[in-house]
């Protein structure tokens, strides 16, 4: 039984073709989060977007290199996008806290034991975490592949029962998506390689893509967690899955202890 889920959402599921914000497709999310936790859940949100946020606030009249405006459009995107989950989960009721961390923080240490105790007192009194990577301070090498990866470490450090991944697509497929002889792998065991099925392309506006995502739910599942990849353009799709998983397309990592 699910008690503490952590739900990440793309930037491919936030963002409009053009790259703004979707805020009709953000405020869905703020919906059904809310239902579940109206049904007992805890609930970590891991949200990108702040970049694609800032990158569409703010034009920029000069040359800026790659890390400047990772970090010029993430400290305005930030604000934006904090400021509407803010507003939307208000209308809930549901108090909402900023947890911006880095890749150093889940190093055994007082860092990881601040970090965890920080989410643990947040869950305690009904304040649901929102983290996202501080792009501001990590750069090159400090960076997370992506949210994908930072998703699968807070996962773990919270002890979740379940991680779900929301993309664009509804899970692995044996061929590229877009091919109808394609086939949606529905399942998966823990000793099973399906890096013959996984596509090197990259997210429009995100650092990950599927390879990253199938990296992260083998490590989570492994640490005995399950994980879904489904897609978060569906309506309904968290409530719907955690109500009747056979009810929606999906790609479920199964734990050791959930083989029959």
């Amino acid at each position: 039984m699910d008690r503490r889920i952590v739900v990440k959402v793309g930037s491919n599921v936030l963002t409009r073709q053009d790259g703004k914000l979707d805020v009709t497709r953000v405020s869905a999310i703020v919906d059904q989060v809310a239902t579940l936790r109206k049904q007992g859940l805890e609930v970590i949100l891991v949200s990108s977007g702040a970049v694609a946020c800032g990158r569409r606030e703010l034009t920029v009249d000069h040359i800026l290199d790659s890390v400047e405006q990772r970090q010029l459009f993430s400290a305005v995107g930030q604000v934006k996008l904090v400021g509407l989950y803010y507003d939307l989960f208000r209308e809930y009721g549901i108090h909402v806290g900023q947890v911006l961390t880095m890749k150093e923080n889940f190093q055994p240490g007082e860092q990881y034991q601040n970090q965890q105790a920080c989410m643990t007192v947040m869950l305690e009194n009904n304040v649901l975490p929102i983290v996202n990577e501080n792009d501001t301070v990590s750069v090159t090498e400090l960076m997370f592949t992506d949210n994908d990866e930072l998703s699968g470490l807070i996962a773990q450090m919270m002890k979740a029962d379940t991680l779900i991944l929301l993309s664009n697509i509804d899970g692995i497929y044996t061929g590229h998506p877009d091919d109808p002889s394609s086939l949606l792998i529905s399942e998966v065991q823990p000793d099973r390689d399906l890096s013959e099925y996984i596509q090197p392309e990259r997210s429009a506006f995100g650092r990950g893509g599927m390879h990253s995502k199938y990296t992260t739910a083998s490590l989570v599942q492994r640490a005995g967690i399950r994980v879904v990849i489904a897609n978060g353009e569906r309506d309904n799709v968290l409530v719907d899955l955690l109500k009747n998983m056979q009810t929606v397309p999906h790609t479920e990592f199964l734990p050791l202890e959930d083989q029959v």
